[in-house]
């Protein structure tokens, strides 16, 4: 018998806004990302391991960093 398990973990984009990125220094469209992991069984997903997670990535360079969930909401 086999058993398939393990984690997965979506992106979901939550929005954008206008802003100066602070690696390239360019004022460009920022994209607002909420990463969750969930455990999944035989491929499907079944509950959360940990809370979700959120991002912020620059268009211009691409670089990403973290961002307080309050920080996304002000927009």
């Amino acid at each position: 018998m086999f058993l398939i398990f393990g984690l997965r973990s979506k992106d979901t984009i939550v929005g954008s806004r206008l802003g100066v990125c602070e690696v390239c220094g360019a004022t460009a469209a920022q994209t607002m990302v909420r990463r969750t992991t969930k455990f999944s069984l035989f491929f499907v997903p079944l509950f959360p391991v940990r809370a979700a997670r959120y991002f912020v990535t620059c268009t211009n360079c691409g670089r990403s960093r973290g961002a307080a969930r309050e920080e996304l909401a002000a927009v």
